[in-house]
């Protein structure tokens, strides 16, 4: 757990980052640096109580669940994929919304694929929610494991499937991509960690009523 009366929240820079900005602006916080222009990774807050660490989207439970940080904000795809059990996960934001698809070349017949039992092979970076969904589906898969520009695997011949985020569907379109199926909606969430909840519980609370205020409020 970060520092005794430190707040440490755990972000990931990009959307979630910009989307959490607000929210933490309803709390009274604000970060007085742009992660776009420094080099730092622990950025400070207009107070001295709070203060921002800068990890990898992926990374984040990890940090809150072990204690280098006491909130963090990460998305239901890392979560369900880290396991997020040792966490507590108060609220859902409702920010970075997007959605898990599964997607082929246009000219790859996944029905047909499908109902003749054949085989598939799928790449992608979130094997658990890969794995539960085909096997509630009954399909065979044989899953490939990337971590990056996944819609390359149907057009190189390394998979017949992925299963990806998708936010607008423009990537999947450039690169002559359909979408087949969609898995489950995807939104960030706020996670914390269980022993600072307790050892902190004012200001941490603070924090996470100040979000459902905001989250609830009409935009």
């Amino acid at each position: 757990m970060s520092g005794s009366g430190m707040i440490t929240l755990a972000l990931s820079k990009g959307r979630i980052f910009e989307e959490t900005l607000p929210l933490l602006a309803a709390a009274g916080i604000e970060v007085t640096e742009d992660p776009e222009k420094t080099r730092k990774l622990i950025l400070p807050t207009n107070r001295p109580d709070v203060r921002v660490v800068l990890v990898r989207a992926t990374d984040v439970p990890t940090y809150v669940e072990h204690g280098g940080a006491d909130i963090g904000v990460a998305g239901k795809d890392i979560l369900i994929e880290h396991g997020g059990e040792n966490l507590y996960q108060p609220l859902d934001l409702n920010i970075a919304k997007c959605h898990m698809s599964v997607a082929v070349r246009a000219d790859f017949d996944y029905a047909a694929a499908v109902k003749q039992g054949s085989r598939i092979r799928v790449a992608t970076k979130y094997t658990t929610i890969a794995r539960e969904h085909f096997a509630n589906k009954g399909v065979h898969v044989d899953l490939i494991k990337l971590y990056g520009s996944m819609e390359l695997a149907p057009l190189t011949g390394l998979a017949d499937a992925i299963v990806d985020l998708v936010s607008t569907g423009s990537t999947l379109k450039a690169n002559h991509l359909v979408e087949v199926e969609q898995i489950m909606q995807i939104s960030s969430r706020l996670v914390v960690n269980q022993a600072a909840l307790k050892l902190k519980r004012e200001p941490i609370r603070a924090i996470i009523d100040a979000f459902e205020r905001a989250v609830g409020a009409p935009k």
